[in-house]
């Protein structure tokens, strides 16, 4: 085993939040090395990116803040030192222009990762940070070393402090793969178990259904849930018929209450308004409109425009008596009852939810019990919709681990220097 000592702080994690760290501990004039088991940086980043790189969200702070849910307090004392205004300005600096899009989301000019990521690290090397790829890390060693599996073989490592942005459970493929949090529970860290979020849900379809509909968007249809502890959901957007169950925006904003409800109760049950813009007695009206010699289904089509999926879903969730008895087919069409029997795998997931509870760590983002040890992005126990938000939290805790990592450091009255190679 070779064996790498010096002073500095090794960062364990090449995505946002780790390379945000970097950043504010390079401002600081202290030396940082970046470890990362891909073959290059900010794969998830770049993933992100390919269908155009939503960096954060244009909507008033009151209600940004209010996307993180039971972790609004916390999240807000990290957006506080850098928020979508902040991370705006931050990309900006790098060369890259934003705009906000019709829904309120901010996206490059470009519409892409990879230039910001170029940009970005290029900067980083400029400023002394230190990557090294390929090398995993694997828990630390008797003496508190770092353990890092590498091409050439295992490697020691020895740091002044160490940051951990490895990311939560999801998209193993591309390096989060959580295999951090026993490690960190082994050695007194409060943590709490990865769950999926963002993600998609089971139902049980019909043969017939899941062959004829799977793949088919289902756009503009309104979705409602209460959950038995009093939170409600209601929404309109798009969402996606798959094979085993249902995904999408629409669904991947509910998944947390979606998730946590199956958990206690083993299934939960949302409702699909198939025609939101219509009120109730619209509905109705149309559907009880004499239809002549037209089969139902047709009347439905002439009348009230469904066909396709959303036909499909109705026939689906709704039982042959329902279906024919117009009063209860109307109320159907506006609250049509949807069973979820379970979440996704978490690796199918855009996020995670669990990790590193906030309570295990300090002002400074450094965990009590592991003095020197600061945690960082999606590893903490905080979850958020899509829009920006998951990636926002990310730069910002970032930028506080590593600041806080400089502080702590500061308050040790070290000068600390490069590590050698």
């Amino acid at each position: 085993m070779s064996e790498k000592a010096g002073r500095g702080v090794a960062i364990i994690g090449g995505g946002p939040a780790g390379l945000m760290a970097a950043e504010a501990l390079a401002g600081r004039g202290i030396q940082v090395d970046v470890y990362d088991a891909m073959p290059s940086l900010g794969r998830k980043f770049l993933l992100a990116g390919i269908g155009g790189l939503n960096l954060t969200h244009s909507e008033p702070y009151p209600a940004f803040v209010g996307r993180y849910g039971g972790r609004q307090a916390e999240m807000e004392r990290l957006l506080a030192g850098f928020d979508a205004d902040a991370l705006r300005g931050w990309a900006h600096g790098l060369g890259v222009e934003t705009f906000v899009g019709s829904s309120g989301r901010v996206f490059p000019r470009e519409m892409k990762a990879a230039p910001l990521l170029r940009a970005w690290l290029s900067r980083l090397r400029e400023a002394g940070v230190r990557f090294h790829v390929r090398h995993r890390w694997q828990g630390w060693l008797a003496d508190g070393s770092l353990s890092f599996a590498t091409p050439d073989g295992e490697l020691a490592v020895k740091a002044d402090a160490l940051l951990l942005a490895l990311g939560g459970g999801s998209w193993k493929k591309l390096g989060s793969d959580g295999r951090w949090l026993p490690w960190l529970a082994e050695k007194g860290v409060a943590t709490a178990p990865l769950l999926p979020s963002n993600c998609g849900f089971d139902v049980d379809w019909s043969a017939h259904f899941a062959e004829k509909f799977a793949g088919e968007p289902v756009k503009a249809v309104g979705l409602s849930f209460s959950d038995d502890e009093g939170r409600v959901f209601q929404r309109v957007g798009e969402c996606v018929v798959t094979e085993s169950g249902i995904e999408g925006s629409l669904i991947y904003a509910c998944s947390a209450l979606l998730r946590d409800e199956i958990g206690r109760n083993g299934r939960a049950t949302c409702h699909l308004d198939l025609i939101p813009a219509w009120d109730e007695a619209r509905v109705l009206a149309e559907v009880t409109h004499p239809r002549g010699s037209r089969s139902l289904s047709s009347h439905l089509q002439s009348r009230l425009n469904l066909k396709g999926v959303r036909a499909g879903l109705l026939r689906e969730c709704l039982d042959k008596d329902g279906f024919q008895h117009l009063p209860t087919l109307a109320a159907a069409i506006k609250r049509l009852p949807l069973t979820l029997t379970a979440a996704r795998p978490m690796d199918e997931a855009i996020s995670t939810a669990g990790g590193v509870s906030f309570a295990a760590l300090d002002g400074n983002q450094m965990l009590t019990a592991l003095p020197g040890v600061f945690c960082a992005g999606e590893m903490l126990d905080w979850e958020a919709p899509t829009g920006g938000y998951l990636l926002t939290a990310c730069f910002a805790s970032g930028r506080a681990a590593g600041l806080g990592a400089a502080q702590w450091l500061e308050s040790l009255g070290q000068t600390v220097s490069g590590a050698s190679k």
